[in-house]
């Protein structure tokens, strides 16, 4: 039985290139699920509903509305807010301002009279814990792979143009165009 053995002519490894550019779509997905799985991960191990009050909060500009820094943080929900001036005398009633996810806004121009408005309040939200923290380095550890993609690509090129030009060379002298003598200078004559 005659041994038969696989030669791809005339591809000047573009199998290679071809294997290299779905090595990194299926390793680019695996980030991808990796990376979805690991958010959803970190967000269900958060320590949920920690309390927290706020006594005399800036809350300036609150004429163009002002963001509480309870309303700033994950999951953050703010109480009811008592607005008070620089002597501590409440200086607003509910109905001069609106307080919506923790975005005060005048309502009124009862404000410019009082100075800077102080907020007192309670908020809760969910605080990142040891868990939480692991996860996230996991999350940007395993997204950061994706950065090697562009050299993996170019190194790649590089071997496919290389043995391109192997095979280019290695074709015009078994064509017998290139003389290595003096004797060699007949060749293409009939």
């Amino acid at each position: 039985m005659k041994n038969k053995f696989k030669q791809d002519k005339g591809q000047a490894g573009l199998n290679i290139l071809l294997s290299v550019v779905v090595m990194l779509f299926i390793i680019g997905l695996i980030i991808t699920i990796f990376a979805l799985m690991g958010g959803e991960l970190r967000d269900a191990t958060l320590t949920p509903d920690v309390s927290v009050v706020v006594v005399n909060e800036t809350a300036l500009p609150i004429t163009a509305g002002v963001t509480l820094a309870g309303g700033l943080l994950t999951d953050g929900t703010c109480g009811t807010v008592t607005l008070r001036n620089a002597t501590g005398v409440v200086t607003s009633l509910a109905g001069n301002f609106t307080q919506v996810n923790c975005v005060l806004t005048n309502t009124t121009s009862e404000f410019t009279t009082y100075g800077t408005p102080y907020a007192s309040y309670t908020y809760t939200y969910s605080q990142d814990n040891t868990v939480t923290d692991v996860m996230n380095s996991t999350v940007n550890g395993i997204a950061g792979a994706s950065d090697w993609f562009d050299i993996f690509l170019v190194i790649t090129a590089m071997i496919v143009l290389i043995l391109l030009t192997v095979i280019i060379i290695t074709a015009i002298r078994s064509s017998g165009m290139i003389g290595g003598n003096a004797m060699d200078s007949q060749i293409g004559t009939a």
